[in-house]
């Protein structure tokens, strides 16, 4: 016996399918993590990420915050070693200066 309220099951709509994730998203995130710890890779993979989502036509939030701060902190250990050569050099142009084994305490 049929129940007359509910439709044949080939009448049924099919299950709505899962939303797909847009492409860069997870890039994104690694990205976004990675450049903490390495500035330079973590910049490249959130601009790749990112470049990825604008094609699909969608935003990615953590891919644009990986990539300024991977500016920012690529910005800081360039200016990080530069400070350090020229106090290295500093360091280096005063050793004629000293003879082995005098030091000069001020």
């Amino acid at each position: 016996m049929t129940d007359p309220i509910t439709p044949p099951p080939a009448a049924q709509p099919a299950p709505a399918a899962a939303p797909a994730t847009y492409p860069g998203k997870t890039l994104g995130i690694v990205g976004l993590i990675v450049t903490f710890f390495a500035a330079i890779i973590g910049l490249i993979l959130s601009a790749v990420a990112l470049s990825q989502s604008k094609k699909a036509g969608f935003k990615n939030t953590p891919a644009k915050v990986g990539l300024i701060l991977g500016i920012i902190f690529s910005v800081g250990w360039i200016v990080f070693w530069i400070i350090w050569g020229v106090a290295f050099a500093a360091i280096v142009a005063n050793c004629p200066e000293v003879s082995p084994g005098q030091y000069v305490c001020s």
